[in-house]
């Protein structure tokens, strides 16, 4: 999440479950953008990201390639460049990067939180 700055403790906590609620209740639109280190980071319409890991893509990349379509809501239809849910490389890894958060969102846990400066 990016959170405002002067949140407490509690305020932080509850602003990031909520934006988190927020993305897995409405459309979970997406738009990945490679890194210049081979990862994707991968944004949401609400004020949060995540990012997925190149090495961890590279090491499950049969089952990615093969599964990626799982990752799609029923009924969904995702446009990109190559049409009605085709995707790339990047597409591909940015469905697995969602469904991480998707399955984070189920039961969310805030591990930790990290201030700027």
């Amino acid at each position: 999440m990016i959170l405002d700055d002067g949140l407490s403790e509690t305020e932080a906590k509850a602003f990031s479950l909520k934006t988190l609620s927020d993305i897995f209740n409405f459309h979970p639109d997406m738009n990945p953008t490679p890194m210049d280190d081979g990862n994707i980071l991968v944004r949401y319409n609400h004020p949060a990201m995540n990012v997925v890991l190149h090495d961890i893509a590279e090491a499950h990349w049969a089952e990615i390639e093969a599964r990626h379509l799982d990752g799609l809501a029923t009924s969904e239809v995702l446009i990109t460049p190559l049409g009605p849910n085709k995707f790339d490389v990047v597409g591909k890894q940015a469905l697995l990067g969602r469904a991480y958060m998707f399955m984070d969102a189920q039961a969310p846990k805030i591990v930790d939180i990290k201030r700027h400066g």
